[in-house]
């Protein structure tokens, strides 16, 4: 994937423009501008390229673990809330039956503290 590297970018225009210390909006154009610059590809030094491609540089990333709402898997971090159930025994009316391993579960919960199961 490419991606602009844009700290690197600004980095090299504060180094070297006096302006770095004026007024943001100032800046922020100026940074532009000299973004859109035509300057030699490093490449092919007889072609013209703006600037900005200069930082672009080529990143490989690691997949993101994507986290599915509906989908539970107990790891047992959560512990007494109402909204996946306790794992103590509840022995008041507010309980329920897991409807896949049996477990007792909080009346109100999404899902089984035990199996990870979504309740209805």
């Amino acid at each position: 994937m490419k991606v602009f590297n844009g700290k690197q970018a600004a980095e090299d225009y504060m180094s070297s423009h006096t302006l770095a210390f004026s007024t943001p909006e100032l800046t922020l154009m100026r940074f532009s501008f000299w973004l859109g610059d035509m300057v030699p590809d490093p490449t092919k030094k007889e072609n013209s390229i703006p600037r900005l491609l200069t930082f672009v540089e080529e990143k490989d990333f690691e997949p993101v673990q994507i986290i599915d709402d509906e989908k539970y898997e107990p790891t047992g971090a959560v512990r007494g809330s109402g909204m996946y159930g306790n794992t103590a025994p509840q022995t008041s009316s507010n309980t329920k039956f897991c409807s896949e391993c049996g477990g007792k579960i909080a009346s109100a919960a999404r899902f089984c503290t035990e199996c990870g199961a979504t309740q209805v």
